[in-house]
């Protein structure tokens, strides 16, 4: 029952050409353009654009699939009644769950190889099996935190259009703020502080460090570990107290 719904799930995602051109299009495209551009850079820690933006972009991909196709759908499912025509049928809430799950991690794990392909051929990095081992272990971790945090965000909206905008507009700032761009040290004052809050900037961090074998367990790094905890921790509460609301 659970492969006959991801397959589902899979095929009607397919079908939605703003989450093919949006999520799985734009940054890979992106990640191939600011690389003409900033290729020969040499950014903090001696590494090359390749070995700070790959890690980068995937989390990009993981971040727009995960609040687009997880996140989103959920307040679409609950709004438009597909959520209560669900619950008349035979496939348990349960295996629903699973496979939007599973349908995220698949989509991600596709970014992930995609980008990662794109820095062998284009940006000549290096293929080391322990160190992808290591990147796509952290890559989950990031992939459940995300899951949290989007479902917990997004079971505080009642409005297909209200979450839209949201979507959209969080998106942006997301990418702007998060070092997917610019480098964060080159932005002005109030970018930057922004950035400081924005906790997937700090998973971006770690992302990168961890990808380029140089993560040390810093004040910084603890700090920013300690942030994203917490964040997820509320985000757990934020959903425990949503589904005793609706329950």
């Amino acid at each position: 029952m659970l492969a006959t719904q991801l397959k589902f799930d899979l095929l009607m995602f397919t079908r939605e050409l703003f989450y093919l051109l949006f999520i799985v299009v734009v940054p890979p495209v992106t990640y191939i353009f600011m690389g003409q551009l900033y290729g020969d850079f040499t950014y903090a820690g001696d590494l090359s654009y390749g070995q700070v933006y790959t890690p980068s972009f995937i989390l990009l991909i993981t971040f727009g699939v995960i609040f687009f196709t997880f996140g989103f759908e959920q307040v679409m499912n609950r709004t438009t009644g597909v959520e209560k025509r669900i619950r008349l049928t035979p496939v348990p809430k349960k295996i629903l769950l699973f496979s939007s799950i599973l349908k995220s991690i698949i989509l991600t794990s596709i970014g992930f190889f995609l980008v990662y392909t794109i820095g062998i051929v284009a940006y000549d990095l290096e293929f080391q099996l322990i160190s992808l081992i290591k990147s796509y272990v952290f890559f989950i971790l990031l992939n459940v935190i995300l899951l949290i945090t989007s479902s917990a965000i997004y079971s505080l909206f009642n409005n297909v259009n209200g979450a839209l905008v949201f979507s959209i507009i969080i998106f942006q700032v997301i990418m702007i703020t998060g070092g997917f761009a610019i480098p964060i040290e080159l932005m002005p004052t109030f970018v930057k502080t922004i950035a400081n809050l924005n906790p997937v900037y700090h998973m971006n961090q770690l992302f990168i460090d961890v990808w380029n074998n140089q993560l040390l367990f810093d004040k910084s790094t603890m700090i920013a570990t300690g942030y994203i905890v917490s964040l997820v921790v509320i985000a757990l509460f934020v959903l425990h107290f949503s589904n005793k609301r609706n329950s």
